[in-house]
C-alpha cells in the first residue's frame, strides 16, 4: 500500500520529459537506456505490488462494490503487467535490432488481438467501481483519489501526460496514508519471526539469482 503507489508515481515522473507516443518513448530509450529502463521497471514493480494492496482495500470496503471493484481493478493491473512485458520486449528489440525494428514490433502488436484486448475496459473502469464502493465506506477524499487512476492511459509504451501524474499522485493519496496506518496498527514482529525471515530472505535472493541463469 505504500511502495506500490510510490513506485508507480516514480516511474511516471521518470519518463515524463519525453513525448507520450511509443516512437518517442523508443527514441528516449535509445538515448537514455538506463533512465527509461528504470522508469518502466519502477512502474512494473509498482503495478505488481498494487495487486495485494487493492485486494486489501477491497476487503475493507466490502459489499458488492468492493468485490466487483477489486476484481476489475486486479484484472486491469494484470493487463498492465502484460503490457509491461511487451514494453521490455520492445526495449530488447531496440537493443538488438535497432529502432526501426522496435517501432515495427510495437506497431504490429497494436494490431494483434489477444485475450486482454477484450478486458481493456477493466484498466480504467474498475477504478470507478472501486471508487463508488470507497465513497460508501471510506469517504469522499479516498473515493475521488481512487477515481483519478481511471485517467491513466493504457497500452504499450505509453509515456506520461498530465493526467498520468494526476492519477498516480491520487493513488498515493488514497493508499499511502492507509498503508502507514495499517503498518502502525499491525502487531510487532516476534524475535522468532525475524530470525526466520533472515534466512528466508537470503533464500529468496538466491532463487532470484538462479532465475537470471535461465
Amino acid at each position: 500500500m505504500v511502495l506500490g503507489p510510490l513506485l508507480l508515481l516514480t516511474g511516471t515522473l521518470l519518463r515524463s520529459p519525453y513525448n507520450f507516443f511509443f516512437p518517442h518513448q523508443l527514441a528516449a530509450a535509445a538515448d537514455h537506456p538506463t533512465l527509461m529502463t528504470a522508469a518502466y521497471t519502477a512502474f512494473l514493480a509498482g503495478n505488481v505490488l498494487m495487486v495485494p494492496a487493492v485486494i486489501g482495500l477491497a476487503r475493507t470496503i466490502g459489499g458488492a462494490w468492493g468485490a466487483w471493484g477489486g476484481i476489475m481493478v486486479v484484472t486491469g493491473l494484470i493487463e498492465r503487467t502484460f503490457h509491461s512485458g511487451v514494453d521490455h520486449a520492445a526495449f530488447s528489440v531496440l537493443r538488438h535490432s535497432g529502432p526501426e525494428a522496435a517501432k515495427e514490433f510495437v506497431a504490429n502488436f497494436y494490431q494483434d488481438q489477444h485475450m486482454f484486448t477484450f478486458l481493456s475496459f477493466t484498466i480504467m473502469f474498475g477504478w470507478y467501481v472501486l471508487a463508488i464502493g470507497a465513497y460508501r465506506t471510506q469517504g469522499l477524499v479516498r473515493s475521488v483519489t481512487l477515481a483519478t487512476m481511471g485517467l491513466l492511459p493504457l497500452g504499450v509504451l505509453k509515456g506520461t501526460e498530465v493526467v498520468s501524474i494526476v492519477g498516480t499522485a491520487g493513488l498515493c493519496v488514497a493508499f499511502v496514508p492507509l498503508g502507514i496506518t495499517w503498518l502502525r496498527e499491525a502487531p510487532r514482529l516476534s524475535r522468532r519471526t525475524v530470525l526466520i525471515a533472515i534466512p528466508a530472505t537470503l533464500g529468496v535472493a538466491g532463487l532470484a539469482f538462479l532465475s537470471t541463469l535461465g
